[in-house]
């Protein structure tokens, strides 16, 4: 059960599309980038990078998507730089997902989720991408610790690296993907059912606390394996949009029919040097015209 007044993080994420628009800015100091910005490739570059795009993002989008790696690359000093990030970005109104896709059993498990979810982390993020191939059962503490806090958890479903197709496809009809969309369903159905009645009826239109990591360019994989990225209405963060290929339109047409629970994330595409604001803005509008 959610703690205190701290809304469900599925109630807190729909307000937010629903208020600036489908896209989600991530926030990758890749080398590359930071040598484009004439920044540093440490620490303290990764640290400006992350400012300015929390900056760019303010007022234009509700939520950023931090890549962990790339600043826990740099040691304590990238964790300290990841820190001011994200606290930054809760400054200014904005949901942080940690994309920091973490995965174990009992104890290990349970210490990812407070570093993540627990509000007395200094590395706390409103959301977190995790693994589920140990099972997701094994994912348990993280879905404990997010309902305690009003925290949220995206599950790797359907991912696009061409790798992903052997271990998630297969079964066909039973496949490892589809088994753990359902769990993902069940899940949340459940986290529904724990909250108070006044947070159950906030919810119940809005969308679920976990959701669903699902490639923009996985095309009709969902729909050939049999599985109804409806049930439970998951969050799907649907990565490959802009610098990996896919276009609005590939969205619209993979994901229309559950559209209201799409997020876009985006990079590469948005981080142009010291113009992120307009980038975001123009992702943004090419999103609100797709459904149409």
């Amino acid at each position: 059960m959610t703690t205190g007044s701290t809304e469900p993080f599925g109630c807190r994420l729909a307000h937010a599309l629903e208020r600036y628009g489908k896209l989600c800015v991530g926030i990758d100091p890749h080398p590359s980038t930071l040598k484009d910005w004439g920044l540093a490739d440490s620490a303290d570059g990764a640290l400006e990078f992350g400012l300015a795009a929390v900056k760019a993002a303010s007022g234009r989008a509700g939520i950023i998507k931090p890549q962990v790696a790339l600043f826990e690359r740099f040691g304590s000093a990238g964790f300290a730089a990841l820190e001011r990030v994200q606290a930054e970005a809760k400054e200014q109104g904005i949901l942080v997902l940690a994309d920091a896709k973490r995965g174990d059993i009992g104890s290990t498990m349970a210490g990812y989720a407070q570093a993540w979810l627990d509000p007395s982390s200094p590395l706390v993020a409103d959301a977190v991408t995790v693994s589920p191939y140990l099972g997701v059962g094994a994912l348990g503490p993280v879905f404990d610790v997010a309902a305690e806090f009003g925290g949220g958890v995206f599950v790797l479903g359907l991912t696009s690296n061409p790798e992903g197709a052997r271990v998630q496809h297969a079964g066909g009809s039973d496949s490892a993907a589809r088994r753990v969309i359902t769990d993902v369903a069940d899940i949340n159905e459940r986290m529904r059912k724990a909250q108070t009645r006044t947070q159950a009826e906030t919810v119940a239109p809005t969308l679920g606390d976990v959701g669903l990591v699902v490639g923009a360019t996985t095309g009709d994989a969902a729909r050939n394996l049999g599985i109804d990225l409806a049930t439970g209405k998951p969050p799907l963060l649907t990565p490959g949009y802009g610098a990996q290929g896919a276009t609005a339109s590939d969205l619209a047409a993979a994901f229309g029919d559950v559209w209201d629970q799409v997020v876009v994330p985006a990079s590469r595409s948005l981080a142009k040097p010291y113009a992120m604001e307009a980038a975001i803005e123009s992702a943004q509008e090419d999103l609100a015209t797709a459904i149409n």
